[in-house]
């Protein structure tokens, strides 16, 4: 049996220890402390918004965005139902209802039947949309860019936009991916909708262990989300909370690590888009991002097969790390109750998909490997 050849690990070959060295000798190390702001400040600049908050995880991000729009009790919010379970827990965090709509051919949210469902499942009243089964007020949509790939964001807001419903971008794959045409050609993923937010989990393309980051087009409603993040703190002397908060802070050695990650993202892109294009030019025929509309961060990468679970045990014998995709969000115990609609391409996608290694320390022998076990298990 050779190396093992992980699915998605970190890479931390540049100033990580120096940094978080730095944090813990000046012992600045719980949620306060330079590197955070620090941190704030590089993906606001990175991705072009005037201010970040960081925080937790993705998922602490994704609940502030929610409470900021007001999402709560008799309450629905669009989600994808092929995403991670992430994206619809803080939905029902608040109380309020996802409804699972199909994704594309892109594997994101389909804006044809986002449109479908809007115009023909709902009811328009007052300015706001109430699904007519039940009458819930549909509060937000939140499309994912799946895998580093980005939705077709000029469909889904002409939606938002018609229909005055607010947008929170779940762009926790998508670090470092732009539009390349249509109305937000040169902007960020996350940057687009009211409220974005990214994930640094371990196996993100840039990563402080845990962690992540909101954007918002309103400061006051960014500022806000800060507030509530740190336990909604009016007097820190004598600990006045006028609000409900919450302990979302993101830890001062964190962003020490994420400063030290961020430094190196562009290259890491670069790496995984050459072993993206080295796996099709071996034969290994991955999924396309859409190149059309976007520069993807080539996150993960998605391989076709009507032998995945045969593949995925085979590649496991040879220490090679994969995985399928997440179970489809309608299928879970905790949201089979929460409609679904007109789900077809997510049930097909999720039967066939496997994710093969594509991290960013993935040297070009490894791709080799990987891709003649491929063949050599299939028969190619």
């Amino acid at each position: 049996m050779g190396e093992f050849i992980g699915l998605s690990v970190p890479n931390l070959s540049g100033n990580e220890r120096k940094y978080m060295d730095e944090a813990i000798d000046s012992e600045w190390v719980s949620t306060a402390g330079p590197y955070i702001p620090q941190f704030e400040k590089g993906i606001a600049d990175y991705v072009g918004a005037p201010d970040a908050v960081a925080c937790q995880n993705g998922s602490s991000g994704l609940h502030l965005a929610f409470l900021e729009l007001g999402v709560g009790t008799g309450d629905a919010v669009i989600v994808p139902d092929l995403t991670f379970a992430a994206t619809v827990n803080p939905v029902v965090y608040c109380g309020a209802n996802p409804i699972f709509v199909d994704c594309d051919d892109t594997l994101c949210l389909d804006p044809v039947k986002l449109r479908e469902f809007i115009t023909e499942e709902c009811e328009h009243i007052g300015g706001r949309v109430f699904e007519k089964s039940t009458g819930f007020r549909v509060a937000a949509i939140a499309p994912v860019h799946v895998f580093g790939n980005l939705c077709d964001m000029d469909a889904i807001m002409d939606v938002a936009e018609e229909f005055k419903i607010p947008v929170v971008e779940d762009a926790c794959e998508s670090l470092g991916s732009r539009f390349t045409s249509g109305r937000y050609a040169g902007m960020h993923s996350g940057t687009v909708g009211d409220i974005g937010v990214f994930s640094f989990n371990g196996n993100k393309i840039i990563t402080t262990g845990g962690g992540g980051m909101i954007v918002a087009r309103d400061p006051q409603k960014l500022a806000h989300m800060r507030y509530k993040s740190q336990q909604a703190k009016d007097d820190a002397v004598r600990f006045i909370h006028n609000e409900l908060g919450y302990n979302y802070r993101m830890t001062n050695i964190q962003a020490a690590l994420g400063m030290a990650q961020l430094e190196q993202l562009d290259g890491f892109i670069e790496i995984k888009k050459r072993n993206y294009e080295l796996y099709n030019r071996l034969g290994i025929e991955l999924l396309p991002f859409s190149l059309d509309r976007c520069n993807p961060n080539y996150w993960f990468y998605s391989f076709m097969t009507e032998r995945r679970e045969e593949l995925m045990s085979k590649l496991a014998e040879r220490n090679i790390g994969t995985r399928p995709i997440w179970e489809l969000m309608h299928r879970l115990p905790a949201f089979s109750k929460y409609r679904s609609y007109r789900l077809e391409k997510s049930i097909y996608y999720h039967k066939y998909v496997l994710n093969l290694p594509c991290s960013s320390n993935l040297t070009e022998e490894q791709v080799h490997t990987v891709a003649d076990a491929i063949k050599e298990i299939l028969g190619k």
